[in-house]
């Protein structure tokens, strides 16, 4: 039988390739962007209390009432936005699937999409699945900040959505208050819906303030926001996420997400929704938490002949190699992990078209102390 793939590019993810190296070869894996540590106990106990109780069926399609609710009350107290739990909230089985689910129910085939590389790997699949085209407008090479006359250049009269990721994936960089009012001047006066990627939003450090895309009138009344459980408190194997938007650009998501995956793990729904209203004191400390291991991980690292760029926010550190070695960054990486057994990130399958020359792998440090210092003691020795 034959058989024409619709995904023709697209192999196993390097996610999943480098944790897989990383096994085979009993490598520390900083690669795949997934904590090592256990979630909060009031969360575990709540799911398993969850269980007990017998939530244990369906959850209504857009996520259960208190969890929709609690989701509305955080986000009116940490971006001073009012938003209807009914209409603007829905749950959905982690941020890819509110990604997939409001490209495929806002973009229709032969319009474009324009992103911000480098970026996320599940965002141009999604795109294509659709039948649209990506539109890649690179990042600053040295920074990773928005060259706004880019995008404005590349916005044309098939342009449906904008997607934005802050912070940033990989480099955690962060669009400013000046950023969001640019963006909404470039917006002013088209039908361009907005996605922005907002899954670490709580992972921001030395005092900085997330520019949530809810903070600002204008820009929120055309988006899809989306976050993650996951990242915020230590589960990401749980797979639970939601997107907030205006309620007609809602009702259209969730004619997508019904049919995608209906309605999302019901026990952990229940969880959350407790530990967002017993527990808010997490989210907010959840900087310190973070700014303690990349600094941490960073002092480790400053004997090393590695060049460690900025973090901003999220919890990756990426760093250049280019003392170290001239291979390029997926053969370095493999490198890394079968000769001195730490796994890591190239940066190539997050762009398009990589900048020539670049020499940068990406490091996940949202781990134990001690995967911290096991790590850094193979990494000094490169």
């Amino acid at each position: 039988m034959r058989i024409e793939t619709k995904l023709p590019r697209v192999g196993t993810t390097i996610f999943t390739v480098m944790s897989q190296l990383a096994a085979r070869h009993g490598a520390v894996n900083l690669g795949q962007g997934f904590p090592d540590f256990e979630v909060p106990a009031f969360l575990r106990e709540a799911l398993a209390r969850a269980m007990a109780d017998g939530h244990n069926q369906y959850a209504p399609m857009t996520g259960i009432a208190a969890l929709r609710e609690q989701i509305a009350r955080k986000t009116q107290a940490c971006y001073g936005r009012a938003v209807d739990a009914d209409a603007e909230v829905t749950v959905t089985s982690g941020a890819t699937e509110a990604i997939f689910a409001a490209i495929h129910a806002l973009v229709r085939a032969g319009e474009e999409v324009v992103v911000l590389d480098p970026c996320y790997d599940c965002y141009e699949p999604a795109i294509e699945l659709a039948g649209a085209r990506a539109v890649h407008v690179p990042l600053d090479a040295a920074d990773f900040s928005v060259d706004w006359q880019r995008v404005r250049d590349a916005i044309g009269p098939r342009t449906r959505m904008l997607m934005i990721n802050s912070p940033h994936n990989p480099s955690g960089a962060m669009l400013s208050d000046a950023d969001l009012d640019t963006l909404a001047e470039i917006l002013r006066d088209t039908d361009i819906v907005l996605l922005s990627d907002e899954v670490y939003e709580h992972i921001v450090f030395d005092g900085r303030r997330h520019e949530s895309v809810l903070r600002h009138a204008e820009l929120a009344a055309r988006s899809v926001v989306i976050s993650s459980f996951g990242k915020t408190y230590h589960c990401t194997g749980w797979k639970v996420g939601y997107a907030i938007a205006p309620a007609a650009l809602s009702a259209e998501f969730r004619k997508v997400h019904q049919y995608l995956t209906f309605c999302t793990f019901a026990p952990a729904q229940w969880a959350f929704a407790g530990m967002i209203e017993r527990h808010p004191e997490h989210y907010l400390e959840l900087p310190a938490f973070y700014q303690q291991k990349r600094d941490r991980f960073r002092s480790l690292l400053a004997g090393s002949r590695l060049r460690l760029l900025p973090v901003p926010g999220g919890y990756f550190q990426l760093v250049d190699y280019s003392a170290v070695s001239d291979l390029p960054d997926r053969a370095f990486c493999e490198w890394l992990t079968t000769e001195h057994g730490v796994a890591a990130i190239p940066l190539s399958p997050f762009y398009d078209s990589p900048p020539p020359g670049q020499r940068l792998a990406r490091l996940c440090f949202a781990k134990t102390d001690a995967t911290l210092v096991a790590a850094a003691e193979r990494l000094v020795k490169v």
